[in-house]
Order: C-alpha cells, then sequence, then structure tokens
C-alpha cells in the first residue's frame, strides 16, 4: 500500500515535466533579436528615377558648393533640422556651437533664409535626406545635369554675388567675395527651361538678397569627378577657399580629426513622407510625379514596428500559460476572452434625465395682419474723446462806472430841534421827574461878591470946546 502511494506522488510530479518537453516556451521575436543594421536594409528602397531627382533637387541645385556640400548631408538629420530651426527662431546664433547636432546641421544654421526653407518643408527635406543615403551619386549626377540645363540657357554668369566655374564639363559655383557668401532665391520653372539674363542682370527670375558671412563652419566642398563632398578643414586649393582664409578664425569645433568623415543619418529611411506634398515639386519634368515611391515612402517607418518580424505580417502572439487554476476556471480557447483584455468591466449608468421637449401644438390658420414694420434703429453716438479745456478769449470791454449814491436830502428847519421826530416817552418822564427833584431842593447860598477891580479908564477925545 506504501509503495503504491509512492508511485502514485513520482507520476503526478512527472506530468508537469512532461507538459513542458511537449509545449515549449515560444521563443521571442526575430525583430527584438535583431542588430540595429537591420534598420539599414535597402533591399525594398526605391530608387528615385533621373527625372523625379531633378524635380526634387532644383530648388538648391545652385546653391554655392560651400554651401551646397553642407545642405545635403544636413537633410539626412530632419529631427536636428526642426530643433536647429526654433533655437535660432528664439536666440539667434548665439550658442549654436555647443548644440548636440551635427556639424552639417550647426552649419547650415548660420543662414536662417535656407535653414528655414529646410524646416518649413520637412517632407521634401526627407525625401532629398533618403535619396542622398541610397542615390548619393545619381543626386551628384542630377545636379550637375540641371547646372548644365541652366547654363546652356545663359542663366550662369559670374557676377559680384558668384563665380561660374566650368571644369571639364563640371559647373563649380563659387563665392565671388572671399568674405560672405550670397545664397539665390530662384524660379525653378523658368531658370532651367528659358532665358532670364538680359542687359546685365537677371531681373525678377533670380535674386541674391543680403550676403552672408562665411565662417569656419564652411569646412566642406564638392567634389564633382568623385561625386561626394569632403573635409577640406580650411586646407584646400580652390580659388575661393584660398580667397577667404586669410578672414577665418579657426576653432576646434569644424576644424579637426573627427571631421575627416562625412557623418550621414541612415534611419532618414525609416521616416514616412507624404507623396502629395512632394508631388508639387514637378518645376523641370512637368509630367513626372511620386507616386510609385509611395508605398515604399509612407510604410518605411512601419517595417520593423512593433513585434513584427521582417517577411512575417501575422502578430506578435503571447506564449499559452498552462496554470491549472486558470485552465479549470476560465475557458482559455474562448475567442472571446481577447474582447475585454486589459479593459474594466462595464458599470451600470444612472439613468440620464430626458431633455425637455415641447409638444408640437396643430397648426392653426390666422388671419392675415399687416406687417409690423420694423422700427428704425436707433443710433448710438458714439462718445467723442474728451477735450482738453481751453478758455474762450472774450472780447475786451470797457469797464463800466458804478454810479454813485445821491446824498441824502438835508433837512429842513426845525422848531422843536432835530431830535423831534425821535420822541421816547420813557425818556421825557426821566427828565421831568429829575427836574422836579432839581427844584425841590433849597436853593444855595449865593456867593459874596467881591469888590472888582478897579481900572483906570481910557481918556476918550471930546470935542473940542467952544465950538458948537
Amino acid at each position: 500500500m506504501r509503495k503504491l502511494a509512492i508511485a502514485l506522488a513520482l507520476s503526478l510530479l512527472c506530468i508537469p515535466m512532461l507538459a513542458r518537453a511537449a509545449n515549449p516556451a515560444t521563443p521571442r521575436p526575430a525583430a527584438l533579436l535583431q542588430d540595429n543594421q537591420a534598420n539599414y536594409d535597402n533591399s525594398s528602397y526605391v530608387p528615385y528615377s533621373p527625372d523625379q531627382l531633378d524635380n526634387l533637387l532644383a530648388p538648391i541645385a545652385l546653391y554655392p558648393d560651400p554651401l551646397l556640400a553642407q545642405v545635403l548631408p544636413a537633410t539626412t538629420f530632419v529631427d536636428e533640422i526642426d530643433a536647429a530651426a526654433r533655437w535660432v527662431q528664439a536666440n539667434g546664433e548665439y550658442g549654436i556651437e555647443y548644440q548636440p547636432w551635427d556639424v552639417s546641421v550647426k552649419a547650415v544654421a548660420h543662414y536662417p533664409e535656407v535653414l528655414n526653407m529646410l524646416d518649413a518643408n520637412l517632407d521634401w527635406t526627407t525625401s532629398v535626406g533618403q535619396a542622398y543615403v541610397y542615390q548619393s551619386t545619381d543626386v551628384m549626377d542630377s545636379i550637375q545635369r540641371l547646372r548644365s540645363m541652366a547654363y546652356a540657357q545663359g542663366n550662369l554668369v559670374t557676377n559680384s554675388q558668384w563665380q561660374i566655374v566650368d571644369q571639364d564639363g563640371y559647373i563649380q559655383i563659387w563665392p565671388e567675395s572671399p568674405q560672405y557668401i550670397y545664397v539665390p532665391t530662384y524660379d525653378p520653372n523658368i531658370i532651367y527651361d528659358q532665358p532670364a539674363y538680359f542687359g546685365g542682370g537677371y531681373g525678377d527670375v533670380i535674386s541674391f538678397g543680403s550676403g552672408f558671412a562665411i565662417g569656419v563652419w564652411l569646412n566642406r566642398d564638392t567634389d564633382w569627378r568623385n561625386h561626394r563632398v569632403y573635409y577640406t578643414g580650411w586646407r584646400g586649393h580652390n580659388d575661393w577657399e584660398v580667397r577667404s582664409r586669410q578672414y577665418i578664425h579657426e576653432n576646434n569645433v569644424y576644424v579637426n580629426n573627427q571631421q575627416t568623415n562625412i557623418v550621414i543619418n541612415r534611419t532618414v529611411i525609416n521616416r514616412s513622407v507624404n507623396i502629395r506634398n512632394v508631388n508639387s515639386y514637378a518645376s523641370v519634368h512637368r509630367n513626372v510625379n511620386f507616386d510609385n515611391v509611395a508605398p515604399n515612402r509612407n510604410n518605411a517607418n512601419q517595417k520593423y514596428r512593433g513585434n513584427q518580424s521582417p517577411g512575417n505580417n501575422q502578430r506578435y502572439q503571447a506564449p499559452k500559460v498552462d496554470n491549472r487554476v486558470i485552465n479549470r476556471n476560465i475557458d482559455t480557447s474562448n475567442p472571446r476572452l481577447n474582447q475585454f483584455r486589459g479593459h474594466q468591466t462595464p458599470q451600470p449608468q444612472p439613468a440620464r434625465p430626458q431633455p425637455y421637449r415641447p409638444t408640437p401644438q396643430p397648426y392653426r390658420q390666422q388671419a392675415p395682419t399687416q406687417p409690423v414694420r420694423p422700427a428704425a434703429p436707433v443710433r448710438q453716438q458714439q462718445a467723442r474723446p474728451q477735450q482738453p479745456y481751453r478758455p474762450t478769449p472774450q472780447p475786451y470791454r470797457q469797464p463800466v462806472q458804478q454810479a454813485r449814491p445821491a446824498p441824502p436830502p438835508r433837512p429842513g428847519p426845525h422848531g422843536f430841534g432835530r431830535s423831534e421826530g425821535s420822541f421816547s416817552a420813557q425818556t421825557a418822564s426821566q427828565r421831568g421827574q429829575a427836574s422836579r427833584q432839581q427844584m425841590s431842593r433849597p436853593a444855595p447860598r449865593p456867593a459874596p461878591a467881591r469888590p472888582a477891580p478897579s481900572r483906570p479908564q481910557p481918556k476918550r477925545p471930546g470935542r473940542p470946546r467952544g465950538r458948537r
């Protein structure tokens, strides 16, 4: 009995081991184990035709060679182009050398006109970068082909802005000034197809604007014979570089041994492109579009996204979990199981009050009434702005002399004095009482009379006696 129990226990322990051997764990998807070099696989890349490259490169084919040698690699760093445009808009050229961008993007950032053009047309910039990554030789040939077309129309003439040099059939465009470089702005619909240079000028077809400084950041040039962009380190022998070298202040940001190799961003092929925006570039070959490369450009970034592996369009399935408790309570083979995976159980929602809806009334015909004329709109007077106080000048008036008051009339003769008109009974009674008291008093005795001193009488002249 004991041996039977031990044998049963051993058999139960061996069941999970046998199950694992029969159902091995599903390996991880191959996409997660591949090296990053798989992102650079160009086996499904649809190349541009020569006519498509001509339409794509027409806006920049006439740029001076030192500037073009920076623009072509910079188009592969689309995200850095966008970041540089935001930086220059906010801070200008200050601090460009200290940003974590490629040296080509730093060089282009010193020319805001070119930087804004690349940033404003990111679909076109991405397409140029993708072509330069996988068709650099075709890109260089297309630029020379476009320059030859403009040269044949007589539109490439040396002036004070640029120098046109033809070396063994390769047309080079160099800055004429040793200190300034001019960026041409032109109409691709005319410059490659019609003569635009008349009487020593281009008119409105091509313009140069203000010159930009030639700085140490223009550390590259074009090698048209070998179809490449190369690093000069300001040690080149082209005429434009020899003329400008004395005005350059070298630094270790642009002149160092690490800049010998031209770096490009090959992952630009993974960016999607709106082909409708690229189809608008049809200035040279007007009947050519980019529809044939649309599937490749639109689905490039979907190639290795998520848990898909190359050549397998099936979505990655998680390995099946062998759990007896789960299998006992849940039917894991039910296809509806994944419908609620990761979602909360829906809760009953409270009843929402119904909005008020008025009951429609039957239509009753009414007697025609006279139309009421709308009242005329009341014109609102706009408040006039308060004018500053200005005193009104008054005309001069001669002061009027005030009339003097007439003197009071002189009183006439009075029989009882001047105060006859102001009789007071109380005052008269007091005077009568005082008079009676004075009469009742004894009369004072008269003082004895003193003899008056005798004075001699003056003699008066009389009549002479004897004559009467």
